[in-house]
């Protein structure tokens, strides 16, 4: 992939919480991340979404996932798009639900909820939790000191093994990556 052809991304790491967290009443809820697949377009009605997730989930070179609450599975709070490229995950969009975001949002921790997912992923692909993604200039040095993330060249970053890792355990705590 072109780096050009890549879009900067700029989600927001509020809060690294072990799930998500209500904003008013700091409650948090367990989650899953569900994969998306073209048929479930249908779910992404419920919210505004600034990126086109329908060309995304056509993408067969992608995986689409959601992050849902274990108590309401069919709201989604966060989407993200990845692609295996073979030795690491790169994350091409990633984005909260429109009620979780700004200053009226009502729940922390989705954007990294969903980064550790993908992380867990790239160990469990043998990858060493890397991850690799395009961020907008201004949210680079946020990255780094939120995630951990590295600067690799240009706006391209990445989470290698020793920011990933910590990452991964405080979203699943059954993580093992023997």
């Amino acid at each position: 992939m072109k780096i050009q052809d890549a879009r900067r991304l700029d989600f927001e790491v509020d809060k690294l919480t072990n799930s998500i967290e209500n904003i008013l009443t700091g409650e948090t809820f367990e989650t899953e991340i569900v994969r998306l697949h073209v048929e479930d377009v249908r779910l992404l009605k419920h919210s505004k979404w600034q990126f086109n997730w329908r060309t995304e989930l056509k993408n067969e070179k992608r995986e689409v996932y959601a992050l849902v609450t274990k108590e309401n599975p069919f709201i989604l709070h966060g989407i993200m798009s990845i692609e295996d490229l073979g030795d690491h995950f790169f994350l091409h969009l990633i984005e909260s639900a429109s009620f979780n975001k700004g200053h009226t949002k009502l729940y922390a921790g989705v954007a990294p909820n969903l980064v550790a997912f993908a992380c867990k992923k790239s160990f469990e692909r043998g990858y060493g939790g890397h991850l690799a993604f395009v961020a907008k200039s201004a949210l680079m040095e946020h990255y780094e000191k939120s995630l951990g993330a590295k600067r690799l060249y240009g706006n391209r970053m990445f989470l290698d093994q020793a920011a990933a890792y910590p990452l991964v355990c405080s979203y699943f705590k059954d993580f093992n990556d023997a």
